[in-house]
């Protein structure tokens, strides 16, 4: 079938656009623009794209190659929709009236509303459903009555606020990006901000009582704020439950990662039911460890090996640098005790005399970097650093110039708090998920490998 002016508009939706692959016509539902050049001859084996259109309309047509991108997901997506309301009719097809007419019906389509999403800004008439069974009510999980844009470009906000563009500059920023400003104004953005903050504020007093969290990941992460003087410190933890599912446990502001700040943070967590996590891991600069011996003494610690290895270098010439690296990366990732021990005798040897700084960076907390080969081997990994926050926030932290425009410490732990309810849903467990109960249960690891207790053993 030609495409036509009016396979672009929403009358012309089940229309079906054929394009030429080689010898072959294929059925596809969007358009592709013609890839040969008039006068250029295609290379041998090649399949080329090419529209068919009539030859009236034809000559004014004039494709966009992101207009067509927002038609064909419109198109998809009001496919979707239809294919949602039919498989829920059918699902009830049987239920009737006592006049035997059908409970569930269609029942035309809604008023046209536009949605923003990642493809642009595209206008979509939402079929409806007539449901007239008691306290039922069709509602779409794929185009909810109050969606006005994606989740994927509400994620985008807290990525643009924290690296420093005032809300007054997300409005060229994203039309530029989604081809619209309409709905992305700065009220919308601030009234935003102003619910994720409420948000936040729910999530700081949720209940801990029914959770268990037996690793925990801990860091401050900074940012300027602007129009002030002092850097937002926020302060995140990260937990792995028993079935071995990571979580965000905590984001509060915090003065410098201070110990105060941190037992602040800890003393709510336990006031609300969280009980004392297996193992703490993260850098040794935090005031997190005084505030963690306070409130869960029992918890042991691990020292973020990326940090570590980072405060090392810093005390040596650029020149030994690599060479060091590599050394400090045996010991991280030794198969055992005995030859992580061995190693980092091995970098005394070498670095001690010359530069006794870097050396004392490394030994001073020889026991705490080495902790993790008391637990599972699978779980090492995870366990020698923070990676599990820090990764989250790589595009934002390094931002240190201030910029122009309004902004607030609570904006900017609110948006830091979307950025890390928006990471966690890609967040995997841990390897070897269930490993994690053995750990809470006081199961014994040496070396990565569970042995048996002598109790045990003279039990069997």
């Amino acid at each position: 079938m030609p495409l036509s002016a009016s396979d672009l508009t929403p009358e012309g939706y089940n229309q079906k656009l054929w394009i030429a692959v080689g010898d072959e016509e294929r059925d596809v539902p969007s358009g592709l623009l013609r890839t040969e050049t008039a006068g250029r001859p295609s290379m041998e084996g090649t399949p080329m794209l090419s529209i068919v259109t009539d030859d009236k309309e034809g000559s004014g047509l004039e494709l966009d190659l992101d207009a067509l991108v927002r038609e064909g997901a419109r198109r998809m997506l009001v496919t979707a929709l239809r294919a949602e309301v039919d498989a829920y009719i059918e699902a009830h097809a049987g239920q009737q009236d006592g006049k035997g007419h059908a409970l569930v019906v269609r029942n035309g389509v809604a008023q046209p509303r536009k949605v923003t999403t990642t493809a642009g800004r595209m206008e979509i008439q939402a079929p409806r459903v007539n449901d007239r069974r008691e306290d039922c009510r069709f509602g779409s999980a794929i185009l909810p009555p109050w969606a006005r844009r994606s989740p994927k470009v509400t994620e985008v906000l807290p990525v643009l606020y924290l690296r420093g563009i005032s809300t007054q500059g997300f409005v060229p920023a994203l039309a530029e990006f989604f081809g619209s400003e309409a709905g992305l104004s700065a009220s919308t953005i601030q009234r935003l901000t102003r619910e994720w903050g409420q948000e936040l504020a729910g999530f700081n007093q949720r209940d801990l009582s029914q959770v268990d969290y037996v690793y925990l990941w801990a860091d401050g992460v900074h940012f300027n704020i602007r129009l002030e003087e002092d850097r937002l410190c926020c302060l995140v933890l990260v937990g792995v439950r028993a079935d071995g599912r990571k979580e965000l446990v905590a984001v509060g502001d915090g003065y410098r990662e201070s110990e105060e700040s941190w037992a602040e943070v800890l003393r709510d967590l336990k006031r609300r039911g969280m009980r004392a996590p297996v193992l703490a891991v993260g850098d040794g600069a935090l005031g997190f460890w005084a505030a963690v011996r306070e409130v869960f003494p029992e918890t042991k610690e691990q020292r973020c090996w990326v940090h570590k290895i980072a405060r090392v270098l810093d005390a040596l010439p650029k020149s030994l640098q690599p060479k060091a690296k590599a050394a400090l990366h045996e010991i991280m990732n030794a198969e055992n005790r005995e030859a992580a021990d061995a190693a980092m005798d091995r970098f005394q040897e070498t670095y001690g005399a010359k530069y006794p700084k870097a050396t004392e960076k490394l030994l001073k907390e020889r026991e705490v970097l080495l902790t993790h080969f008391e637990y599972p081997a699978e779980h090492w990994v995870h366990l020698r650093t923070a990676n599990a926050i820090e990764s989250t926030f790589a595009t934002v932290r390094l931002r240190t110039n201030k910029t122009k425009g309004a902004g607030s410490r609570s904006a900017g732990l609110a948006m830091a708090y979307k950025l890390l309810e928006a990471a966690e849903d890609r967040w995997r467990a841990v390897n070897a998920p269930h490993l994690v109960a053995l750990v809470r249960a006081g199961a014994t690891f040496v070396d990565g490998i569970k042995v048996e207790r002598e109790d045990q053993r003279y039990v069997a």
